[in-house]
């Protein structure tokens, strides 16, 4: 619906309908709402003969939804359109097409993916014509959405600017081959944050680069369980766009780090980039473009890249090395517990308990530690050791040395 602002005036709002309409399925209907830094906050419908406020001087970002089984409007889509107008002074078109989207039956949805590419094709078409380049055209897929950027750039031969894939619909698409999904040639660069694998998201890489928050399964801060009701079911999947919108947070730069596996991140055995002017380290989200000229002075086809987050915004975790030479007599294995405290008594700490760690008299261990918290200036530092046993001795770990290296802040 839409509705009155400032006299005549109408401001276009994204489609809203009620569950009962999801039951009942809807036909296809797409509108494009276009934003701009004239007026951030008041939409208007452009279509194919009318571009209302748009600039194809600039850079034009389309941001697509997916699978609505209730009709509502995605909560996330105000926020994320004006933080990408607070970055760049672009022209954000919000591609609604609720009414297709909204049902409960998942194929309904996903048969229309197609219908919904071209259209956007005819809007670009025209773009084009009134002088838009495909360089600077990016289109952000969310889910099902993901795909639909695909199919767009795979009728351009892969010349759009950039696709942004978050956490790509899995279901009918797991297997499928490339013209039928978002692959790495439907852009210059193609950039997917995969954040629920073993659900509802895409289970193989998909980009040049793609992002495993947490290793792209669970999410920390989701509910575990049924009952924590439909977040249970959508917490993972949608934590892909959270992560995206913390990007465009000024106080907080999600860094990853290009690896083989989740594994070997937690053990610390892709940290190299960033260090001692290797490397840059790919940033997640918005600014993921930056790794594309690595990419291409490489010569390097894909990546994939791990990094761990916080329950809650603005999701950035702070990693540093320990290293620890112990002096005890026999091996000792188990997790430890890292405490770092500042002076004005602030503290964060990090477990390492992913996997048991193993001690050697005089031989240095290297741990990767994760923090929720940012301190400046670290002036104390603690330990605690387990080996995870209820019954039996209780072990100590005995310490020569420890030594605490920032991998954020390498300067320090």
């Amino acid at each position: 619906m839409d509705q009155a602002r400032e006299g005549d005036k109408r401001c276009a709002t994204f489609t809203k309908l009620s569950f009962s309409k999801a039951v009942i399925g809807t036909g296809l209907d797409v509108r494009l709402l276009l934003y701009t830094g004239r007026d951030r906050t008041c939409a208007q419908i452009v279509n194919s003969t009318a571009f209302g406020d748009l600039s194809v001087t600039k850079k034009t970002t389309f941001v697509i939804h997916g699978f609505r089984p209730t009709g509502s409007a995605p909560r996330w889509m105000e926020d994320l359109v004006q933080a990408l107008l607070s970055v760049e002074d672009m022209n954000v078109v919000v591609v609604d097409w609720n009414r297709g989207a909204a049902t409960v039956i998942y194929n309904q949805a996903s048969s229309k993916t197609r219908k919904v590419a071209m259209i956007l094709k005819e809007f670009i078409d025209e773009l084009l014509a009134k002088g838009a380049s495909l360089s600077n055209i990016y289109m952000i897929g969310v889910s099902l959405g993901a795909h639909i950027s695909g199919f767009v750039g795979e009728m351009y031969a892969g010349q759009l600017g950039r696709i942004t894939g978050l956490d790509p619909a899995g279901p009918l698409f797991n297997e499928k081959p490339p013209e039928d999904r978002l692959d790495p040639s439907d852009a210059q660069f193609v950039d997917v944050i995969h954040s629920d694998m073993d659900a509802l998201g895409y289970k193989q890489p998909l980009g040049n680069i793609d992002f495993y928050p947490n290793g792209g399964l669970d999410q920390p801060g989701c509910p575990k369980t049924i009952f924590g009701g439909m977040q249970y079911f959508k917490c993972d999947h949608q934590r892909s766009v959270y992560l995206y919108l913390a990007s465009l947070r000024e106080d907080c730069a999600v860094v990853a780090y290009p690896c083989d596996s989740y594994r070997d991140y937690r053990n610390g055995k892709c940290i190299s980039c960033g260090m001692a002017h290797t490397e840059p380290c790919p940033l997640v989200g918005y600014y993921a473009d930056r790794w594309e000229a690595y990419l291409r002075e490489k010569d390097l086809s894909a990546t994939k890249a791990f990094f761990d987050t916080a329950e809650r915004e603005p999701f950035c975790m702070y990693h540093y090395f320990v290293d620890v030479i112990p002096w005890n007599k026999n091996v000792r294995r188990g997790s430890i517990t890292i405490k770092l405290s500042d002076k004005d008594g602030n503290t964060t700490e990090s477990r390492i308990d992913h996997e048991p760690a193993t001690f050697q008299k005089y031989q240095q261990v290297s741990l990767l530690a994760r923090f929720h918290r940012d301190l400046s200036e670290v002036a104390a530092v603690s330990l605690l050791f387990s080996t995870g046993s209820v019954v039996g001795p209780r072990y100590k770990l005995r310490v020569i040395r420890m030594k605490l290296r920032p991998l954020t802040h390498p300067d320090r």
